[in-house]
C-alpha cells in the first residue's frame, strides 16, 4: 500500500530549475532523508509536498483519509496560545478528547471542590475512554517530562525559541499523521533531546521525510535518501551512510561514463581535422553527432564547494580568562573559569539550552563585558565571528558587492591569488547568482555567504556559534576539511555531534552550573554522561528493593499479575520471531532493500525482546517476595 505517489514534479525559480521529473512513492514506515546543497530546492519539494506551494507541473495522488503534518524550520503560535492550545492542534478524536481531558483536570485541580467541575471531569474522562485516547495521554505525560514542561498552562509565546520549537515537535509526534514531514528538527535542540527525537520517531506509526544537517541523526533514522542536485533527483534504499557509498559508486560510473564520451569526442575530431567532405548523409549525421558530444553536458561534473582561504599569522598568545564570572541580576550563568587558549587549538561548547555557551562564546570575543575576571587577547589576534543571526546591512547589496567590500582579491594557501568572483564560483555561487540582490537568495545560501565574508577577512581565531544550522551536509563536510588545517584557534559552539567529533579536540562542559574542560571527542564525553546517570540510577535501586520489603504486604497490581500470567510466552514469542526473521535473512541473497529490512527488524525484535526479560527479572523477584510471604 502507498500512501503518497509522486510523478513528474518539476519546479524552477527565474531561469534556475530546481528539480525536474521527481517521481518516487512513499509508503507507511518510510523513513525518507532528503539530501541538496543549500539553494537545490529541499525545503521547495516538502512544501510542495504539504500542499503550501504548487510544483510548474506534475502529479501527486494518495488516499482520501491521508492525513498529513508540516513542522517547519522556524515555528509561530498564536498571540495567548497556552502550551496546551499548542500541543492539541490535531483534529483527531484522541487527540480532541484528551484536550478536553486536560482542560477539565486543570480546572477541578483549581476548584476540587466544585460538583460542576468535578462532573465535568468525569464526562472528559469517559470522552477518552470513548476515543481509546490513553495511549496517546501516557506519550503526552512522557513528552512534557522529557521537555520540562509540566504547566502546560504557561503562555507558548513567554518560552524560548528552543522550547518553542520542543512543542511544535511534541504537537507533531502526537498527531501520527500518515505523513510527517520535518524540516531541519534538530536545529536548536540539545544532544539529550536529539537523541530522545530519534527514539520517538522509531516508534511514529506513519511515513516520514525530513531534512536535517545532522548526520548521526540522518544515519540513524533513515532508511531512504533522496537527493537533488543540479535539477536531478536520485533516490537510494539505505540510510545516510550506504547513501555515501552508493553516491560515490555513481560518481564514479559518471566519470567513466564522462571519460568515454571524452574519448569518442576526440576521435570524431580528429576525423573531421582529416578533412573529409560532409557529402553524405552518413557523414552528415557523424558532424551533427560531434556537435551533440561538444554541446553534452559533463555527467562527472560536480558542484563542490571549495574552501581554500588564507589567515592572518597568530602569536603565541591568544585568548587568556581569569576569574571569569557573568550573570544577569541574582543569577549566575558563568562562576570562576580560568583558561588559556592556544595555537591550533580545538574548543567544542557544549551544555543544555540557557546553560550559558553563547554567553560564553559572547564574552570570549569581547562582544560582553564580564561580571568579574579578564578576558585577554593577544596582539596579532584577529577574530571572525560566526553566529546565529544572519545580518546584511544592506539585503539589496548585490552578492558580489557585498565581497568586494572585505576583499576584491584574496591569498589562497599555496600562495594563489584569486578575484572576488572566483571565490564566490568556488562558494556556489554561478557568475548570474553572484549579481543578485542578496534578498532573493535561500536562508541557506545566505549563510554560506556569511560564512565566505567571514573568512575573505583572513581571522587567525576562529568563534562559531551554531554554524551546523541551515547548511547542507555537503558545506559541512568541506567546512570540517577546512577546519582540520585551519592554522588558528577554533571556538565552536554546537548540538551537531558529528561536527563537534570532527572538529574538537576539547570539550568547555557546562554542567549544573559547573564548566568543565575535557580532552576527548564529543561522542566519547556522551557516552561518558550516560554512564554516570546509569550509575547513579543502579545505586537507587536497593533501596527502592528494601522499602518495598518493609512493607507490610508484596503483592501484584492487577495489571502486573496479568503481565506475569504471559509474560514467559510473551518471551518465548519473540525468540521464535527473532530466529525465523535470521533464517529470512540468511536467504536473502544480495537484496540491499530486503538486507536492510530485516536488519531493522531483528534490531526492534531484540529490543523489545530485551525489555520483556528484563521487566521479567523485575517481576520475578516481586513473585519470589510473595512466596516467600505465603510461607511466613
Amino acid at each position: 500500500m502507498s500512501l503518497l505517489m509522486i510523478e513528474g514534479i518539476h519546479k524552477e525559480f527565474a531561469d534556475k530549475v530546481l528539480f525536474d521529473d521527481v517521481t518516487m512513492t512513499i509508503h507507511p514506515g518510510d523513513r525518507i532523508g532528503i539530501i541538496g546543497v543549500n539553494g537545490s530546492g529541499k525545503s521547495t519539494f516538502m512544501k510542495i509536498i504539504a500542499g503550501t506551494e504548487t510544483a510548474d507541473r506534475g502529479t501527486m495522488q494518495h488516499p482520501n483519509d491521508y492525513r498529513i503534518r508540516y513542522l517547519t524550520q522556524t515555528v509561530q503560535f498564536d498571540e495567548g496560545q497556552t502550551i496546551l492550545d499548542a500541543l492539541f492542534t490535531s483534529d483527531t478524536p484522541s487527540v480532541q478528547a484528551l484536550k478536553q481531558f486536560e482542560r477539565a483536570r486543570q480546572e477541578l485541580e483549581a476548584d476540587p471542590t466544585s460538583e460542576q467541575l468535578l462532573e465535568r471531569f468525569m464526562k472528559a474522562q469517559q470522552a477518552v475512554d470513548a476515543a481509546d485516547a490513553w495511549e496517546t495521554e501516557a506519550k503526552l505525560k512522557s513528552i512534557l517530562n522529557r521537555l520540562g514542561l509540566p504547566d502546560v498552562s504557561i503562555d507558548v509565546n513567554a518560552l524560548s525559541g528552543g522550547q518553542q520549537k520542543r512543542v511544535a515537535l511534541a504537537a507533531a509526534l502526537l498527531d501520527e499523521a500518515d505523513l510527517l514531514l520535518l524540516d531541519e528538527p534538530t536545529n536548536e535542540l540539545d544532544a539529550d533531546t536529539i537523541a530522545w527525537l530519534e527514539t520517538m520517531l522509531a516508534d511514529y506509526r506513519g511515513a516520514i521525510l525530513l531534512i536535517t544537517h545532522d548526520r548521526y541523526f540522518l544515519n540513524r533514522v533513515t532508511n531512504h535518501i533522496l537527493e537533488i542536485a543540479d535539477g536531478t533527483s536520485y533516490f537510494y534504499n539505505g540510510n545516510y551512510e550506504l547513501f555515501l557509498e552508493k553516491r560515490a559508486e555513481r560518481k564514479a560510473r559518471a566519470q567513466s561514463m564522462e571519460q568515454k564520451r571524452q574519448n569518442i569526442l576526440r576521435r570524431e575530431l580528429a576525423w573531421l581535422r582529416r578533412g573529409a567532405k560532409a557529402r553524405t548523409t552518413k557523414q552528415k549525421a557523424r558532424i551533427q553527432r560531434v556537435e551533440d558530444l561538444k554541446h553534452q553536458e559533463s555527467l562527472a561534473e560536480d558542484e563542490t564547494l571549495d574552501v581554500s582561504v588564507g589567515s592572518r599569522r597568530l602569536g603565541k598568545k591568544v585568548i587568556e580568562v581569569e576569574d571569569l564570572y557573568f550573570g544577569y541580576d541574582d543569577s549566575l550563568l558563568i562562576r570562576q573559569f580560568n583558561w588559556i587558549f592556544g595555537r591550533r587549538e580545538r574548543y567544542g561548547i557544549v551544555g543544555p539550552n540557557g546553560s550559558g555557551k553563547s554567553t560564553l562564546m559572547n564574552l570570549l570575543a569581547k562582544r560582553l563585558e564580564p561580571t568579574n575576571g579578564t578576558i585577554v587577547h593577544g596582539e596579532t589576534v584577529h577574530l571572525g565571528y560566526y553566529g546565529q543571526q544572519v545580518e546584511f546591512e544592506d539585503e539589496s547589496r548585490r552578492v558580489i558587492d557585498e565581497i568586494e567590500r572585505i576583499a576584491k582579491v584574496i591569498h589562497t594557501p599555496d600562495g594563489e591569488v584569486i578575484t572576488a568572483g572566483q571565490m564566490l564560483e568556488r562558494f556556489l555561487f554561478s557568475p548570474d547568482a553572484q549579481y543578485k540582490p542578496i534578498a532573493k537568495l535561500s536562508g541557506g545560501e545566505k549563510r554560506r555567504l556569511v560564512l565566505l565574508r567571514i573568512l575573505m577577512d583572513e581571522p587567525n581565531v576562529l568563534f562559531l556559534d551554531e554554524p551546523t544550522n541551515d547548511l547542507d551536509t555537503e558545506t559541512l563536510s568541506v567546512l570540517e576539511d577546512y577546519l582540520e588545517s585551519f592554522p588558528g584557534t577554533v571556538i565552536a559552539v554546537s548540538h551537531d555531534r558529528y561536527f563537534l567529533d570532527r572538529i574538537a579536540g576539547q570539550l568547555i562542559a557546562f554542567e549544573d552550573g559547573v564548566i568543565q574542560v575535557y580532552h576527548a571527542e564529543y561522542s566519547d564525553y556522551l557516552a561518558m554522561r550516560q554512564e554516570e546517570v546509569r550509575q547513579v540510577k543502579k545505586e537507587k535501586e536497593p533501596k527502592e528493593k528494601k522499602e518495598r520489603v518493609k512493607s507490610e504486604v508484596v503483592k501484584f497490581t492487577f495489571k502486573e499479575q496479568k503481565e506475569w500470567d504471559t509474560i514467559e510466552e510473551d518471551i518465548a514469542a519473540l525468540e521464535e520471531q527473532i530466529e525465523a526473521q535470521e533464517a529470512t535473512l540468511a536467504s536473502a541473497g544480495s537484496d540491499l532493500g530486503k538486507v536492510n529490512e530485516l536488519y531493522a527488524t531483528i534490531a526492534e525484535l531484540k529490543e523489545t525482546l530485551d525489555a520483556k526479560i528484563e521487566r521479567w527479572t523485575y517481576l520475578s523477584e516481586i513473585d519470589e517476595q510473595i512466596q516467600a510471604q505465603k510461607k511466613g
